[in-house]
C-alpha cells in the first residue's frame, strides 16, 4: 500500500514524514521523523538524547551524526534563508536525464524509420509492396499517442498506483521490457510475416506508450515540487532524448554492416539510459535539497485525498488553460510536420553535400532535436524570458506557417505519387527553416511548461504540471494524425 499523510488535527510544523527509503518503496521500517519546532526529540536506541555536536566537528559515531542531521532537518526547513543549495546541479542533471527517458521510446521508433521501412517492411525483404510501409509514422504515432493521451489525463484524476515513486518505478520496468522485446524482434528474421511482425511491433509500441504516459506525468508533477527551472530540466531532457536519439542513429548507420545489426546496437542503448533513470531515481531522497523542497511543498498545503480534501480540478484547469492551449498548439503545430513531412522530404540538388543516405538523419532528426535543445536552453540566460505568460500565444499561432511551407518543399511520401508542385527547391532553405522550427519549438515549449504550475498557488502545481503534461501528449496526438491529412494533400491537390 502506498504511504499516506496523516491528516489529524496537528498543526503544520509538528510533525511530518522525513523523505526516505518509505517514498521509494512504501517501507516505514526505520523511518525517522521530522521534529517541529516546540516538540522534544525521541532518544536514540539506547535511551540516551545525544547532544548537538560542536559546529565543524566531523568525528564521533557515523550513526550519532546522521540522527543528529536529521534533527536539524526541520530548522532547514523552516529557515528559507538556509535553503540547501543543489550540490553540483546533481538534482538538476537527475531531471535532465528522466527528461531523456520521458521520450527515449518515441524518438527511438520514429528514428529507426529506415529500419522498419528500407529493411524490415520493404519489398526487398518480403518480396511484397505493403501499406505497412507507407504509413509506418503515422500508425506509430496513432499506437504511441492514443494510449499516452488516455493515460496521462486519466493519471492526472485518479492519480492511479497510489504515489509518485511506485508509478514512475513500475513504468520503467515495462519500459524496459518492451525494449528487451524489441531487440529480440530485429534478431529475427520476419521476412516470411510481414504482417505479424508489423502488428506485434504496434502492440508493442502501445505497451510501451501506457507506460511512457505514466512516467513522463509523474515525472512532470515531481518536477513541480522543486523550484522554477527544474520543470525546464525536465523539458530539456526531452529535447537532448532527440539529440542524443539522432547522433546513436547516425553512428548505427555508419559504423554497422547491415540494418539489422545497427537496430540490434541502437535499441540496446536505449536499455542503458533507461536502467541509468532507474538507478538515479532512488538517488533522489538522498540529496537535502529535494528533501527540503519536497517537505516544503508537502507542508505549503498537500493535495489529499480524503473527506475534508479535494483538489480543485476545474479551479486549476481554467487558471492554467492559457499555457495548457499553449503547449497543446506548439505541439500540434511541431508533429504535423515533423517527423512524419520531414523524414520524407528528398534532396533536390543531387550533388548536395551531405548524401541521401544521410540526408534525413541529418536535415530532419539531427537537425530538428539539437536546435530544439539549444532553443529549450535559451529560457535560462534570461532573467525575465520573452514572451511574457500573457503574449506567449502571439508566436505560438505564427508557427502554422511552417505547415505549408514544408508541405511545399520536396516531400515524397513512400510509394506515392505526389501531384502537387514543388515551390521550394533549395535544399538549404528547406535547411535553414528547420533550424527556426526547431528553436522556436523548444524555446516555446519549455517556456510553456514551465509558466503551467506558476500559475496557481504552489499547493497546486503539481496538479498544474500533469495538466500541462497532458496537454503536451494531446498536442503531439493531433499533430501525428494531421499529418495523415498532408500526405492525403500532395497525392491529391494539384495547383494547376
Amino acid at each position: 500500500m502506498a504511504p499516506q499523510l496523516k491528516t489529524n488535527n496537528s498543526r503544520v510544523g509538528e510533525a511530518a514524514p522525513l523523505a526516505s527509503s518509505e517514498d521509494l518503496s512504501g517501507s516505514t521500517l526505520g523511518t525517522p521523523r521530522i521534529l517541529g519546532r516546540g516538540v522534544t526529540p525521541s532518544a536514540p536506541p539506547g535511551g540516551v538524547t545525544p547532544a548537538a555536536p560542536p559546529p565543524g566537528d566531523c568525528g564521533g559515531d557515523p550513526a550519532k551524526r546522521i540522527y543528529d542531521q536529521m534533527r536539524l532537518t526541520d530548522v532547514e526547513e523552516l529557515a528559507p534563508q538556509e535553503e540547501p543549495r543543489d550540490i553540483c546541479y546533481a538534482i538538476y542533471l537527475i531531471l535532465v536525464l528522466h527528461g531523456i527517458g520521458t521520450l527515449m521510446p518515441w524518438n527511438m521508433f520514429i528514428t529507426a524509420k529506415s529500419y522498419f521501412v528500407d529493411y524490415k517492411l520493404s519489398e526487398a525483404y518480403t518480396g511484397e509492396t505493403s501499406e505497412y510501409a507507407t504509413n509506418f509514422l503515422p500508425y506509430v504515432g496513432f499506437a504511441s499517442h492514443i494510449p499516452s493521451v488516455i493515460i496521462n489525463w486519466v493519471n492526472v484524476f485518479a492519480r492511479m498506483g497510489g504515489s509518485l515513486a511506485r508509478r514512475i518505478i513500475w513504468s520503467l520496468c515495462i519500459i524496459t521490457a518492451v525494449f528487451i522485446f524489441t531487440v529480440i524482434l530485429a534478431m529475427v528474421d520476419s521476412s516470411g510475416w510481414p504482417g505479424p511482425f508489423f502488428f506485434t511491433t504496434i502492440t508493442s509500441v502501445v505497451i510501451l506508450n501506457v507506460a511512457n504516459g505514466i512516467y513522463q506525468n509523474s515525472v512532470y508533477g515531481l518536477a513541480a515540487r522543486l523550484p522554477f527551472r527544474y520543470t525546464g530540466a525536465v523539458v530539456l531532457g526531452s529535447n537532448v532524448s532527440g539529440t542524443f536519439t539522432a547522433l546513436i542513429n547516425i553512428l548505427s548507420i555508419a559504423m554497422a554492416p547491415n540494418p539489422r545489426t545497427a537496430a540490434i546496437y541502437y535499441f540496446i542503448t536505449a536499455l542503458f539510459i533507461l536502467l541509468a533513470c532507474f538507478d538515479t531515481y532512488f538517488a533522489l531522497p538522498l540529496s537535502r535539497f529535494y528533501r527540503y523542497h519536497k517537505l516544503k511543498s508537502t507542508r505549503s498545503g498537500p493535495e489529499l485525498r480524503g473527506p475534508s480534501t479535494a483538489i480543485p480540478y476545474w479551479y486549476i484547469f481554467k487558471r492554467a488553460f492559457p499555457q495548457l492551449l499553449n503547449v497543446f498548439l506548439i505541439f500540434f503545430a511541431t508533429l504535423s510536420v515533423f517527423p512524419t513531412v520531414l523524414a520524407d522530404i528528398k534532396p533536390v540538388d543531387k550533388e548536395f553535400f551531405i548524401s541521401n543516405d544521410y540526408f534525413s538523419a541529418v536535415l530532419c532528426f539531427l537537425t530538428f532535436n539539437g536546435t530544439a535543445m539549444l532553443g529549450n536552453l535559451l529560457p535560462n540566460f534570461f532573467l525575465r524570458p520573452l514572451p511574457t505568460p500573457r503574449w506567449l500565444w502571439l508566436p505560438v499561432v505564427l508557427r502554422f506557417a511552417f505547415i505549408p511551407f514544408f508541405v511545399l518543399c520536396n516531400f515524397l511520401p513512400v510509394h506515392v505519387e505526389r501531384v502537387t508542385p514543388v515551390f521550394i527547391n533549395s535544399d538549404w532553405a528547406y535547411w535553414g527553416v528547420v533550424v527556426l522550427l526547431g528553436l522556436s519549438s523548444g524555446y516555446f515549449s519549455s517556456l510553456a511548461m514551465m509558466y503551467c504550475p506558476r500559475t496557481v498557488e504552489p499547493q497546486f502545481a503539481s496538479t498544474a504540471a500533469m495538466f500541462g503534461a497532458a496537454s503536451l501528449v494531446t498536442g503531439v496526438c493531433a499533430g501525428v494524425q494531421f499529418s495523415l491529412v498532408l500526405s492525403w494533400f500532395v497525392r491529391n491537390v494539384d495547383f494547376s
